[in-house]
């Protein structure tokens, strides 16, 4: 079988079996989901593994999410494709490629510029033109380009950063892992004026969101 056909057969298969099946249900979120090429942001030794149920080591101590949990968060945002989202932790890109299906402007930020340099070259190459890439301190937001309809963050906070609340528009919604470096309750969180509402998803393990209003550097 042609390479990328079997990759496009293994999405289906995984939108089928790992998304639909678990409650996923924004049809615009499994056609995102279809459509990125997932192994496209893993290196190369792990592409017989690219779609399966699980995270995978992308270097720095780094992880691409499993799709399912990248497929929720994305889904808790509500996106409706006029949005301008903010993205902290960019690692591969694969959740920012997944965002761009999704919406009009992402910004994504990341510590390490060798996986900035990384997913930036991917994503250009894979044509994604409204993703901007930056390099930075995350857990302070990007202030620069604020407010914004969507904040999603792919490391864990063991409180909500202020900065990030502050940059939410009003009624705009933040989606993010809180808790200890071990274990986390994904948590969605929506401005309503000089107020803010959080709702509890589930609970997630994800790699800590290291910096300023987040975990110290270890």
């Amino acid at each position: 079988m042609d390479e990328d056909l079997r990759f496009e057969t293994q999405r289906a298969h995984m939108v089928d079996t790992q998304l639909i099946s678990r409650g996923i249900y924004s049809l615009r979120v499994l056609d995102a989901m279809r459509s990125v090429p997932r192994h496209a942001f893993i290196p190369r030794e792990y592409h017989y593994a690219a779609y399966a149920d699980g995270p995978l080591p992308i270097g720095r101590d780094q992880t691409i999410s499993q799709p399912y949990i990248v497929a929720l968060m994305t889904e808790l945002l509500e996106l409706t494709g006029s949005e301008r989202v903010l993205e902290i932790g960019t690692g591969s890109g694969y959740q920012a490629a997944v965002l761009a299906e999704m919406a009009k402007e992402i910004h994504t930020i990341e510590r390490h510029p060798s996986l900035a340099r990384s997913a930036r070259y991917t994503l250009e190459k894979l044509g994604y033109d409204n993703v901007i890439v930056h390099v930075g301190d995350g857990s302070k937001g990007l202030v620069e380009f604020a407010p914004y309809d969507g904040i999603l963050v792919t490391a864990a906070a063991p409180i909500v950063p202020k900065s990030l609340l502050s940059q939410l528009k009003d009624s705009g919604t933040l989606v993010i892992p809180v808790g200890g470096r071990g274990s986390q309750s994904l948590e969605r969180w929506r401005k309503k004026g000089q107020n803010q509402e959080c709702e509890t998803i589930l609970s997630v393990a994800f790699v800590p969101l290291i910096g300023e209003e987040g975990w110290r550097e270890p």
